[in-house]
C-alpha cells in the first residue's frame, strides 16, 4: 500500500539459465543478473504512529536437468532495505513437499514438484484479510539461500529541513573544504553574529539624548 511505480517499470523478470559448481559440501550458482526497480511513495495517513510497510521483493529457485525438467527448488521474500546503502542479504529458501515415496520418485524421474499458486504465500499472501495466518498442515522442507546485493538509493523533499538553517549553513560549509576549516569559518560567523547583538543591545540602551550628542559631534 502506499507505493507505486512508473508505467514502464518491470516488476517482474526470470534470470538466465547458470551451471552450478560445488564449493565445499553445496552446489552454487553465480547468477550475477543485475535488475534496477523504481518505486514512489506518497504519504496517506500523517500521523506519527504510522509507519510506512517497505516494498516486498519474492523469488522463486527453479532446476533445469540434462532432459529439460523442470524443478521447484525453493521461494523465498526480502524486504527491501529502509536505509540506502551497499546492502548484502542471504535470504533461505523452502519448497512445499508431498508425504510418501511415491511423490518423490515422481520428482526425481519425472520431474515437476508442488508449487505455490500465489508466490506471495511465501511470505504474507495478498488476499489474506485477517490478524492471524495459520498454516497448520502446510509441509516444507528447506533447500538453500539466495544472495542479493542491493544498491539502494533514496530522495525525498522530507530530507530539507526549511526551518533548520543551522544545518543548512553547516552543510554549505561543508563545501568549501576540509572539517577544520569549515568548523573555523562556522566559529567566526558565530562570534561576528555574538558581537554584532551584544553592539546593538549596548546601543539600545543607551540614552537617545548621548546618542544623538554623540552623532552631532562626530
Amino acid at each position: 500500500p502506499e507505493w507505486s511505480s512508473p508505467a514502464f517499470q518491470q516488476l517482474s523478470g526470470v534470470t538466465q539459465t547458470c551451471a552450478t559448481k560445488t564449493v565445499g559440501w553445496d552446489n552454487v550458482a553465480h547468477f550475477c543478473y543485475p535488475f534496477t526497480l523504481e518505486m514512489f511513495f506518497t504519504q496517506g495517513d500523517e500521523s506519527e504512529d504510522s509507519l510506512p510497510q517497505w516494498p516486498v521483493l519474492y523469488f522463486e529457485v527453479l532446476s533445469l536437468d540434462f532432459w529439460q525438467r523442470y524443478r521447484v527448488e525453493g521461494y523465498g521474500s526480502l524486504v527491501l532495505p529502509a536505509s540506502p546503502g551497499l546492502h548484502m542479504l542471504t535470504i533461505p529458501t523452502w519448497r512445499p513437499v508431498e508425504l510418501g515415496t511415491v511423490a518423490e520418485l515422481r520428482r526425481f524421474f519425472i520431474g515437476g514438484s508442488p508449487e505455490l499458486e500465489d508466490i506471495t504465500y511465501a511470505r504474507i499472501p495478498s488476499t489474506f484479510k485477517g490478524q492471524r495466518l495459520s498454516r497448520f498442515g502446510f509441509r516444507t522442507e528447506t533447500t538453500g539461500s539466495v544472495t542479493f546485493r542491493l544498491y539502494c538509493l533514496q530522495q525525498s523533499k522530507a530530507f530539507l529541513e526549511t526551518s533548520a538553517l543551522r544545518q543548512r549553513m553547516q552543510s554549505v560549509l561543508d563545501r568549501l573544504g576540509g572539517f577544520s576549516q569549515q568548523s573555523s569559518v562556522y566559529n567566526v560567523l558565530e562570534a561576528f553574529q555574538r558581537a554584532r547583538r551584544r553592539m546593538q543591545e549596548a546601543r539600545e540602551s543607551l540614552p537617545q539624548d548621548l546618542i544623538s550628542t554623540s552623532a552631532s559631534t562626530v
